[in-house]
């Protein structure tokens, strides 16, 4: 019989804190033409979360903007904004909710619900806890998750084939996120 113990993390600092998006990414890749990776980030988002008493009982929330897409073509972006892809009239934001967290080796998984495109789907992230400091910016914590996605899931199917096989723009989305918060004060 196996029995989930609750981690001991160095600096552990229980409360509620507020994504700080100046210090923060939330970041995607997604293959493009079959040969390249192109790389976005949102510049747009809010979120919490809340650290437990005990660690594994910690929860996250996040809005992510998507008409703030930047992908360093204005061209790029517009079209990713579109029906095709976001569809941003409709669906003007993501957001993910976190429904439980699991230790994994020295690590985490977080798992959660993604909501994009009006479809729910269930995403785990690979959550690397980078520590809690106080600091003259205020108590911080931080941490690093990925995790993967495939367009089609969440109903963005828009594709163009190649003439020698392959298509534009590849169905598998990976996730970076590079996270500080701000502990929330009590007054």
């Amino acid at each position: 019989m196996t029995s989930l113990t609750t981690p001991t993390i160095p600096g552990y600092i229980a409360g509620t804190w507020d994504l700080d998006p100046s210090h923060s990414e939330i970041g995607f890749s997604v293959r493009h033409l079959m040969v390249s990776k192109v790389r976005g980030r949102f510049g747009k988002f809010e979120g919490e979360f809340v650290t437990a008493d005990d660690p594994l009982a910690s929860t996250v929330t996040a809005t992510i903007e998507l008409d703030s897409v930047i992908t360093g073509d204005e061209n790029r972006d517009a079209h990713l904004r579109s029906p095709d892809f976001f569809d941003v009239g409709s669906n003007p934001v993501m957001t993910y909710r976190s429904t439980g967290l699991r230790p994994r080796g020295n690590d985490y998984v977080l798992d959660g619900e993604l909501t994009l495109h009006g479809v729910t789907r269930s995403v785990p992230l690979d959550l690397e806890l980078n520590g809690f400091i106080d600091s003259p910016m205020g108590t911080r914590a931080g941490f690093s998750a990925s995790g993967e996605i495939s367009r089609k899931d969440f109903g963005i199917e828009f594709n163009m084939p190649l003439e020698g096989g392959g298509v534009v723009v590849g169905d598998k989305v990976t996730i970076s996120l590079e996270i500080e918060g701000v502990l929330r004060s009590n007054s």
